[in-house]
């Protein structure tokens, strides 16, 4: 029984449902390109998913750089004001179709299997509400660092939820400039679950300007999850 005939099982199985990409976007032009490239080569048939562009008021190349990129399975959305990653997020959520919902930043890029891998796990197991991938640390060359455990580590992206979910706990708290992220996390996980898949997918781009570098920030949204 080959790999290949079990992902043409799994495509056939998937047809009533489609994935939603969310990519927030703010002056990100050097490295959004290799982010869409990424998700553009998917394993997938491409009419399974759907990839939403939510670019909040960027003042660089960056809404050139992704018309470069531009197919019919991208959409973008203009915030006509800087809104916030947390509100772009859920502005992308809110526009999207699909039933299950992924979160990619601009910055990062997906193994070529990261879709199917993702959505086939949810889709044949009915009681799982969301499933997160590994991911690899790579530096600004993209070369890899290290393989980290998305549960024992966690970050925003690389996890696909089902969308009733998120609705069902009022997507990210936009009150949240940082930690957004693992606000939602702690808000989900209270009622639902979160299941590990130990493959690699997901890379992490490591570059000087992560919003994680900004660490006084992120402590202090980090400790408002928590109190």
């Amino acid at each position: 029984f080959s790999l290949k005939l079990f992902f043409m099982i799994c495509h056939i199985m998937q047809k009533n449902f489609l994935i939603s990409i969310i990519i927030p976007v703010y002056n990100n032009e050097k490295y959004i390109g290799r982010c869409l490239r990424s998700l553009k080569n998917q394993s997938i048939s491409k009419n399974l998913f759907e990839i939403i562009i939510v670019d909040d008021c960027s003042s660089d190349n960056s809404l050139n750089e992704i018309k470069k990129q531009k197919t019919s399975q991208i959409k973008v959305i203009k915030n006509k004001k800087n809104m916030g990653l947390p509100k772009s997020l859920n502005i992308g959520i809110r526009g999207a179709k699909g039933s299950f919902i992924v979160r990619v930043d601009s910055d990062d890029w997906v193994q070529e299997d990261f879709l199917n891998i993702m959505s086939t796990f949810l889709y044949l197991n009915k009681k799982l509400d969301a499933v997160a991938c590994d991911y690899t640390i790579a530096d600004d060359k993209e070369n890899s660092l290290k393989v980290e455990n998305c549960l024992k580590k966690p970050i925003g992206c690389g996890i696909m939820f089902r969308m009733q979910h998120l609705l069902d706990i009022g997507l990210y708290n936009e009150k949240f400039a940082y930690a957004e992220e693992e606000e939602l996390r702690n808000k989900f996980t209270k009622k639902f679950s979160i299941t590990r898949i130990p493959l690699s997918l997901y890379r992490y781009r490591k570059h000087q300007n992560n919003r994680s570098k900004n660490s006084k920030l992120v402590k202090k949204f980090s400790k408002k999850v928590r109190s």
